[in-house]
């Protein structure tokens, strides 16, 4: 059988920056023709980076993308790298002479290209376009009507985008039709809970269908409140794993692989879905026989909760540098989101790029503020006290405000506090809240909220203390300081705004809360669906009402890092003014 060393480049790309995205590319190529790849291929849009939005709506950009991926395709032959073809995703428009699904024509697609002696060898435009989630694929692109097929030493390798595995029919059949040996897919798939085990099935059952090696080449790195966790995979056509790269890891998955020998005669004419074949000859003829050097193998997966902590610390670290920060700035209560939040902070930055700020109240406990200063000797931040007492003097002698007016006060104190610190000193000021509270609408406007990034946004408060006493065992094991003290763990939630206040006088016990928002939240369910699961009428009526009346404030929280299947912004998207209750 033929023989095929196969390079997959997880690697962490910019949108917009095809200036840098195109150095990285022409690094990772570098890299594999020195460990002797016979193909190389990069992730979805990773020349433009991924996902483009409305700038996809541009011309502008749409035409730099295409002019970057001829030069591109230039450099690497220049350089002596012209011989390794390379697949790599990029921003193209369709063909100018006739509009097609209700888009004008010339509308832009998510494409990929081979690139080989200078030139673009074979393009194609993705075929499933995703219009669920986060994806609004349907907004911006038209889909491409090709299986892309080219016959590399020997071995005809059938091409796809992302969605094109995901969905059923399109490509994976018609590369079974086309006799492909293999099936190389570029992705741009973000990262969810729990979503690598979903993903090796998929990528199981898509080999199965397919009849041939499939590769799944995914995308690492973090954009806006997307985090890109790696973990590609190559499968024999029985479905048993062949590689699998690390979680959260910028590098080369590099396989020798044997090959089924393609048909002396190129597939052609239209297969599955009505997807004509476009097939190329880069060569014709099988490598000599070499000795393997690659033969795969399976990185060590992380475990749940380790895998939740690095997406959020990827995603915060990413979003702090290529939004051009350098260190962050937030409030230190002594409670466990904002201890959550700094150690995330640490890990992501470094210690000495986190300023942590406390805030005493007339209301603020001794053993918040010790507890806040014990958090920042355990990790190293800078910590400094600002007390918020006479600003609140200085308020209410003009004001006068009285029960929820004056608890929100101290809180938009703080949050005005945190934002003169960051324009006077440079940080970007996080927002503590975690998914709980903000489905409830348990933060102040201009307050708590007040911020760049909401690291722990979609984390609910069950999972907040799951994740911090994790980090803190995590410490221990490696012989270091839990971040954490553990009478943050232990004492009762409370914003402390008012004597004696804890989370309880407002919300339900969080355990029991947490389940029911993820049913009306992350699972669509319906009130009475959720008292059906064994749930208190009473209780659901209350917290569903909670969650329709908060959309407001939850549509001027800072974007923040999405780990699950349905975050508030991206994936959720309800009217504020909207007069159908679940919990009416």
């Amino acid at each position: 059988m033929p023989q095929l060393r196969l390079a997959l480049n997880q690697i962490d790309t910019c949108v917009g920056d095809l200036t840098q995205n195109a150095e990285t590319i022409v690094h990772w190529t570098r890299h594999a023709a020195g460990q002797g790849a016979h193909l190389v291929a990069f992730p979805e849009m990773a020349l433009t980076g991924y996902p483009v939005e409305d700038l996809a709506l541009r011309p502008s950009f749409v035409e730099a993308s295409r002019t970057a991926l001829r030069t591109l395709a230039g450099r690497l032959a220049a350089e002596g790298l012209g011989e390794l073809p390379a697949v790599v995703g990029y921003l193209d428009r369709g063909e100018p002479s006739a509009p097609r699904y209700g888009r004008p024509a010339g509308a832009p697609q998510n494409a990929a290209a081979v690139l080989h002696r200078g030139e673009v060898a074979l393009s194609f435009a993705k075929h499933h376009l995703p219009n669920y989630g986060v994806f609004d694929e349907f907004r911006y692109f038209i889909p491409g009507e090709t299986l892309p097929v080219i016959r590399l030493h020997g071995i005809d390798i059938a091409l796809a985008i992302c969605e094109d595995l995901w969905q059923e029919g399109g490509r994976v059949p018609a590369a079974r039709s086309a006799g492909a040996g293999l099936l190389l897919s570029i992705n741009a798939s973000p990262y969810e809970r729990d979503k690598h085990d979903t993903r090796l099935e998929l990528v199981r059952k898509r080999a199965q269908e397919a009849g041939c090696t499939t590769a799944y080449l995914a995308m690492i790195g973090g954009q806006d409140e997307l985090v890109f966790d790696g973990d590609s995979i190559v499968v024999d056509k029985d479905g048993g794993v062949i590689a699998r790269a690390p979680q959260f890891a910028e590098g080369c998955v590099l396989v020798d692989l044997d090959l089924p020998a393609a048909a002396p005669e190129p597939p052609s004419g239209v297969l599955s879905d009505g997807l004509r074949v476009d097939h190329r000859t880069l060569s014709a003829d099988p490598l000599p026989r070499y000795v393997p050097q690659t033969l795969g193998g399976e990185a060590e997966r992380l475990g749940d909760l380790e895998e939740i902590y690095t997406a959020l610390v990827v995603g915060l670290r990413a979003y702090v540098a290529k939004n051009g920060f350098r260190s962050v700035a937030l409030g230190l209560s002594g409670g466990i989101d904002s201890a959550l939040v700094a150690a995330l902070a640490c890990d992501a930055l470094g210690a000495g790029q986190v300023h942590a700020v406390a805030m005493p109240s007339r209301y603020s406990s001794e053993h918040s503020l010790a507890d806040a200063a014990d958090l920042a000797r355990r990790t190293g931040l800078n910590f400094r006290t600002v007390p918020i007492g006479p600003m609140f003097d200085a308020y209410m002698e003009s004001l006068s405000l009285t029960g929820l007016a004056e608890e929100n006060l101290q809180s938009r104190l703080r949050g005005t506090t945190l934002m003169g610190i960051s324009n006077q000193e440079g940080h970007l000021v996080l927002a503590p809240g975690n998914k709980s509270e903000l489905a409830c609408g348990y933060s102040t406007l201009y307050g708590d909220s007040a911020g760049g990034y909401g690291p722990i946004k979609d984390v609910y408060k069950s999972v907040v203390y799951q994740l911090a006493r994790w980090r803190n065992q995590a410490a221990a094991d490696r012989g270091q300081t839990p971040p954490i003290p553990e009478n943050t763990l232990t004492k009762p939630p409370s914003a402390e705004l008012r004597p004696g206040q804890v989370d309880t006088d407002s919300l339900p016990d969080y355990d029991i809360l947490d389940r029911v928002l993820e049913l009306y939240v992350d699972q669509d369910r319906g009130r009475e669906e959720i008292i059906a699961q064994g749930f208190d009428e009473s209780l659901v009526t209350r917290v569903l009402r909670m969650v329709d009346h908060a959309e407001y404030k939850r549509r001027q929280y800072p974007p923040g890092t999405k780990i699950s299947a349905k975050v508030f912004g991206k994936d959720r998207r309800l009217p504020i003014t909207n007069h159908w209750r679940e919990g009416r």
